[in-house]
């Protein structure tokens, strides 16, 4: 057989960690291996930058219908035999969709490494999309999208999005919506995946006990024919911020969602997300010690900065009582000011120690090590080496967060209120309440 261009020798990069390898084929797949000696077990991932972000108006959903549809048949094998050969190997299969990419991921021991990356590839390069499948898992779609609508935290993220976005992709949900699970057809996928299934889209990761070189060789063999294609590469979506409210029948309480825009994951964040867990990480926090346990206005609360590919937003969550929403928004405003004030020196190592457990956490957790490793790729082009975050945080002074801080709080805050609203619970609420959640300076 003619040697194809796609077939040539892999390009390798290098990464902080030794443990770490990338390899870039010459359609553009980025193969990326991490090694764990002694690991019985493997986790596999293919990403495809390909999720909501990408999608129009009347393509909106089908990324997550392509992600449900592409364990139902291939050119090779139909749903039950893709089943039965993960399983006879004691092998999970699942996936996922967001807004900037769809992921394909199996576990199993390390020895199968090779077979299973097999059928792994299989499932993203040769999906056939049955009519008959189709037509049973648009209602399991279906019923997945009334269970969203059902959950009032859910409803409030949503609105909180079209307060933050407006009408930009990134405000849609994932699962689109019920007229366009309904239409989309068995050529429309295909089309989809024939556009935005591409090399220099994908990335093929392995984690465990693996043979960094076999899992290349297979990679290569699996998906180096792959049609180049281009980058889906999205810009920053304009933030604008505002209120919504709306009663989601049956639940009792108010849930709240507040936030501002922070960095993406292109831009300097560790300031940002030290200033978020200084505020509101752990129950020693100023923001939920004093709203829950000297206050008792809510029994949740969280608060996070989400770091994003080509956007970011610091993010505070709270459930409460209708006729506690004006007291918790008053109480926010102050810790919210105080912040902005000052930043102690015990909050700041708090928070930096926090961040730094949970950073250590994830890198035992091989399938969310696999999946930043992956956002890196797609937001920076390179894989940060491990000791990068840290320095990053132990770096960070308490004038640098709390001017973190400012900036953030300053921007035109978007506020989200679901679940019990009546006019009665929200009295005291109005479009005034986004000025005094401006804080910042």
């Amino acid at each position: 057989m003619p040697r194809t261009a796609a077939s040539a020798s892999p390009v390798p990069s290098i990464c902080p960690d030794e443990d770490t390898r990338v390899h870039t084929l010459s359609n553009g797949v980025r193969v990326l291996t991490i090694r764990e000696p002694g690991s019985p077990s493997v986790c596999l991932s293919v990403f495809v930058r390909s999720g909501s972000r990408h999608e129009g108006h009347r393509d909106s959903g089908i990324s997550h219908v392509v992600e449900h549809m592409a364990f139902k048949g291939t050119t090779r094998r139909d749903c039950q035999r893709i089943n039965r050969d993960a399983e006879r190997l004691g092998a999970e299969v699942n996936a996922h969709t967001d807004r900037d990419h769809t992921a394909f991921h199996m576990r199993g021991l390390a020895r199968d490494a090779v077979t299973l990356l097999k059928q792994l590839a299989d499932i993203v390069r040769h999906p056939t999309f049955p009519e008959d499948e189709l037509e049973r898992e648009r209602q399991v779609i279906l019923h997945e999208y009334t269970e969203v609508e059902d959950d009032p935290v859910a409803t409030a993220f949503r609105l909180f999005d079209r307060c933050c976005f407006g009408r930009d992709p990134v405000a849609r949900p994932v699962i689109g919506s019920r007229a366009n699970i309904r239409r989309f057809s068995r050529d429309d996928l295909l089309d989809w995946v024939q556009r935005q299934y591409t090399g220099c889209n994908t990335i093929v990761a392995v984690a465990g006990g693996i043979d960094p070189e076999a899992v290349l060789a297979a990679a290569e063999a699996a998906f180096g024919r792959m049609p180049a294609g281009t980058p889906n590469v999205l810009g920053e979506p304009a933030w604008l911020g505002g209120m919504a409210t709306r009663r989601h029948g049956g639940s009792s309480q108010v849930q709240l969602v507040l936030g501002w825009p922070g960095p993406s994951l292109q831009q300097p964040h560790a300031a940002t997300q030290l200033a978020a867990a200084v505020l509101g990480e752990g129950m020693s926090s100023p923001l939920i010690d004093a709203i829950r346990e000297r206050q008792a206005l809510c029994y949740y609360a969280a608060c996070s900065a989400d770091v994003l590919d080509g956007h970011g937003a610091w993010v505070i969550e709270a459930s409460t009582s209708p006729q506690q929403v004006v007291q918790l928004i008053d109480e926010l405003v102050r810790q919210l000011q105080a912040v902005c004030a000052q930043v102690r020196a015990a909050d700041l190592q708090r928070a930096r120690h926090q961040l730094m457990v949970r950073a250590l956490a994830a890198l035992e957790r091989p399938f969310q090590r696999l999946e930043a490793a992956a956002q890196d790729l797609y937001a920076l082009g390179r894989v940060r080496g491990r000791h990068e975050w840290m320095d990053a945080l132990q770096a960070a002074t308490p004038a640098q967060v709390r001017r973190a801080a400012q900036q953030a709080l300053a921007q035109p805050p978007a506020l989200a209120l679901v679940g019990a609203t009546t006019s009665r619970a929200l009295r005291g609420i109005d479009e005034g309440v986004l000025e005094r959640l401006r804080v910042g300076g």
